[in-house]
């Protein structure tokens, strides 16, 4: 599928909304009986150690080896482990892991606030406001035009920095990934200032004690250049792998405005797309290389996408819904493709 204006794709689902209500329904029903909803305990016990170790050793290597440029590397490697930790507490925030609400809650703020400086409040609000209108310019913050515009209707609108980047924001898209560690940083504060998020007292202690912890270790280790080099160094390799894990899944995809939207399942299924790849595939990008089964069933454990993407391609393949996978390097072509097509008005 490629990607459309929001015009064109309200004239491509409208025919496929009148046909039936019914059909996440009866998709839903066959996901629950292959027993694809359950829990898997046993595997997130696993994950967590395992990402948990990565962690404390990732920190002890950072002491053990000192006042060394060597630690630069020990950044790179912490890089891929924050990223890491970011991918259980999205499963967390789903309540894949834990039924409990204050489980998922508690465990998702150690993971996000203490211990990678991500606001687990503002990014789960932000999170789910995109769950329930992916790639809707007027509901979706996702694709809200604040540095970079996701459609031309967007670029003809744009004034001050989106304006002036939407030009040549193809070419700057991977670059400014490197500064998603510190947008997310800044954005957990400033989630501090809305009264309505909830244990924002919490939040805030976690959220500062993580900052004060990681500068105070990094510079008692290291002399300040060096100090310096490594938060550069992890920080935007962080912000690079994060942003390479969620730009697959949307960007690129049609994006819709207006109140006239498609049925849950449509909405879901033609806005997302998949990435092929095997177990390595599954590790890195956390399980949303199934972004399609992820949006139709968040709360999925993400081991189990692998088997429902079968029967969920199967269902779109009975229904006519048009069913996107690709490769990770083509996710990024048409991403970038589809940037350079939005910023098309302000190059006139």
């Amino acid at each position: 599928m490629s990607t459309q204006a929001p015009e064109q794709v309200k004239a491509a689902v409208a025919p496929q909304v009148r046909r039936t209500g019914s059909d996440f329904a009866r998709l839903s029903k066959e996901i629950k009986d292959a027993g694809l909803m359950r829990r898997r305990p046993f595997y997130y016990g696993v994950r967590m150690a395992m990402v948990f170790a990565a962690y404390a050793g990732g920190w002890f290597a950072l002491v053990a080896v000192g006042d060394s440029w060597w630690t630069l590397a020990v950044g790179a490697f912490l890089a891929l482990v924050f990223g890491q930790v970011a991918l259980v507490a999205h499963d967390v925030g789903h309540r894949q892991v834990f039924r409990r609400t204050r489980s998922s809650a508690l465990i998702g703020r150690l993971a996000g606030n203490l211990g990678i400086g991500m606001g687990y409040g503002w990014w789960q609000d932000k999170h789910s406001r995109h769950h329930a209108n992916p790639n809707h310019e007027e509901l979706d913050p996702d694709v809200a035009p604040d540095i970079l515009v996701w459609s031309q209707a967007q670029a003809r609108a744009a004034s001050g920095l989106p304006r002036l980047i939407g030009r040549v924001q193809a070419f700057l898209f991977f670059p400014l990934l490197a500064l998603e560690g510190f947008n997310l940083h800044a954005a957990g504060v400033r989630g501090l200032t809305d009264r309505s998020l909830k244990q924002r007292r919490l939040e805030g202690t976690l959220l500062f004690g993580h900052f004060a912890l990681y500068l105070a270790t990094v510079f008692l280790v290291l002399p300040p250049g060096k100090a310096v080099a490594f938060l550069f160094v992890h920080q935007c390799l962080f912000g690079f792998y994060l942003g390479s894990i969620f730009a697959p899944n949307h960007k690129g995809m049609p994006t819709i405005t207006g109140p006239d939207r498609p049925d849950f399942l449509r909405r879901q299924v033609l806005t997302s797309r998949n990435v092929r790849g095997g177990f390595l595939t599954d590790v890195a990008l956390g399980g949303l290389n199934y972004q399609i089964e992820h949006h139709l069933f968040p709360s999925m454990p993400s081991p189990n996408l692998r088997k429902a993407q079968l029967l969920v391609r199967r269902y779109c393949d009975e229904l006519g819904v048009s069913y996107l996978q690709t490769s990770l390097i083509a996710s990024y072509g048409q991403a970038l493709k589809s940037l350079h097509q939005a910023g098309q008005p302000l190059r006139g």
